[in-house]
């Protein structure tokens, strides 16, 4: 439903408090316009730097640009025996900290039930005065979908060539979630500096705005799944959930991770944006915590909002547990403030519908609230455990590979190794200009380090998780390519 549609409806109900928040004011005074012009309805539009000007069918005399008072009581004077007239305030907001200014929108509000006049604020922003909070109804004005973005870059790229048929489809998801203005921008960009539109400068310019929100950051560039060892069953899973042509409707909503730490979660996570062609967001929970009262709370709501404005895509969060063990062991000392995020974060997981596909993961789940990882919040939740003597061949290869290391030399003992492990005695064999087995003496496993945790972890998931490796749920015990899985303890001997 479009803006105009929204208004409409409500200005035909009586509502005469309207709050429409939206970053392009000039598109929504547009779409504003062309409706009351359409209805008969006068319109007339204040800011402080134009002072009041009539829009549509009204008649009003010039009101002094700096004073918002005299904005306000001029639409007694748009009043008409039939039909409606609306005053629009931009950027209202910041004049509502005057006792005057609320008691003059209050009046207003209360007389346009008999007179039929509107108070709408157009502001980029929610902030109603406790006064005032019943007498508005907030409206919002959605970015622009993809039809709007596709209409847009055509009509900046009318020469032949200019856009090519092939990359419409990447230049629009690049696009998703991007005003009016900054879409223009992005394209224009792109044909000064490729001669055609192309994707490249709309992520460019995309991930400078979610910079400028602080919230999320855009991750480009990690990896495919050729670039990970291992994990079979849960590439298998996320490549068949995310695959392209979906029934209408059957949408994925996202997977946990739990493991040991340096087994590839977070790597995992954003390789799948580059192997299904989708951005990856970063969610910082650390940077959604505001210091003022109900700062964090509205960062959330931004947050999301922003990831289901640029669906597709794929929204991760790294060990959730930091950020919401919390709310499962009950802790006011925060006075409320994680507990009202995560059930934000876990209202938005059950129903949102945009496709956002969810990541998150996780080294402790004893930390974790247990619903949140109820069905229908999560589509699976897979444990990703120590990788077995097949996997570590695989991570052997592409580490050694990488950083230009002979593949047929001698490798240390490596039963208990991680991932991240593997990679950073090849990093350091390429870095010191050691034998591989010479650089394991500076790997100490946390297999050693953290035994009894890693255990524990274990001991929780078997039968609880899917296994990441081997299809079907995982098995503490169970066999792999090197046996039976031993039990690690604090103190199991190592190369150190």
């Amino acid at each position: 439903m479009t803006l105009a549609e929204r208004l409409a409806e409500h200005v035909r109900a009586c509502f005469t408090g309207l709050w429409i928040r939206s970053a392009e004011h000039q598109d929504a005074l547009a779409e504003i316009a062309d409706l009351c012009r359409s209805e008969g309805w006068s319109l007339a539009a204040w800011d402080v730097d134009g002072g009041l000007r009539a829009l549509a069918g009204a008649a009003v005399a010039g009101v002094d640009a700096a004073d918002p008072l005299t904005a306000i009581r001029s639409l007694d004077a748009m009043a008409a025996p039939d039909g409606a007239a609306l005053l629009v305030l931009v950027n209202f907001h910041r004049f509502l900290a005057s006792p005057e200014v609320v008691q003059a929108l209050d009046a207003r509000i209360h007389s346009g039930k008999q007179a039929r006049t509107f108070v709408v604020v157009l502001s980029p922003v929610v902030q109603i005065p406790v006064e005032l909070e019943k007498q508005f109804v907030v409206i919002e004005h959605d970015l622009p979908g993809l039809g709007q973005l596709e209409a847009i870059a055509r009509s900046i790229a009318s020469e032949p060539g200019e856009m090519p048929e092939d990359e419409l489809g990447r230049v629009l998801d690049a696009a998703a979630g991007l005003t009016r203005f900054e879409a223009e921008g992005a394209v224009s960009l792109s044909l000064v500096r490729h001669g055609r539109v192309a994707a490249g400068p709309l992520w460019e310019l995309k991930s400078g705005v979610l910079k400028k929100s602080g919230l999320l950051t855009l991750q480009r560039g990690g990896g495919t799944f050729a670039d990970l060892g291992g994990l079979s069953a849960l590439k298998a899973f996320c490549s068949k959930a995310l695959r392209p042509g979906r029934e209408a409707g059957v949408g994925a909503r996202g997977i946990l991770l739990l493991g040991v730490p340096g087994t590839g979660k977070s790597q995992f996570a954003k390789a799948l944006g580059a192997e299904t062609g989708r951005p990856t967001l970063s969610l910082d929970v650390g940077a959604l915590l505001g210091s003022l009262v109900g700062e964090t709370e509205r960062n959330v709501r931004q947050s999301l909002r922003i990831a289901d404005a640029m669906a597709p895509c794929i929204l991760f969060c790294d060990e959730v547990e930091k950020a919401l063990g919390g709310a499962a062991s009950g802790s006011h000392g925060d006075s409320g403030v994680g507990a009202r995020l995560f059930g934000s974060l876990l209202t938005w997981l059950s129903d949102h519908m945009s496709d956002v596909f969810f990541i998150g993961t996780c080294n402790d789940v004893s930390r974790l609230p247990p619903e949140f990882s109820r069905a229908e919040r999560f589509d699976a939740v897979y444990f990703i455990d120590l990788p077995d003597a097949r996997e570590r061949e695989l991570i052997w290869r592409l580490h050694s590979e990488r950083f230009g290391l002979d593949p047929a030399q001698r490798r240390p003992r490596d039963q208990d190794w991680t991932g991240a492990e593997i990679r950073a005695c090849c990093r350091l064999a390429a870095l010191l200009d050691v034998p591989l087995v010479d650089a394991a003496l500076n790997v100490v496993p946390v297999a050693v380090t953290a035994g009894e945790s890693v255990e524990r972890l274990r001991s929780w998931a078997s039968g609880r998780c899917l296994a990441a490796d081997r299809p079907g749920v995982y098995t503490r015990g169970g066999s792999t390519l090197d046996g039976p899985r031993r039990e690690v303890r604090r103190g199991a001997p190592s190369d150190n």
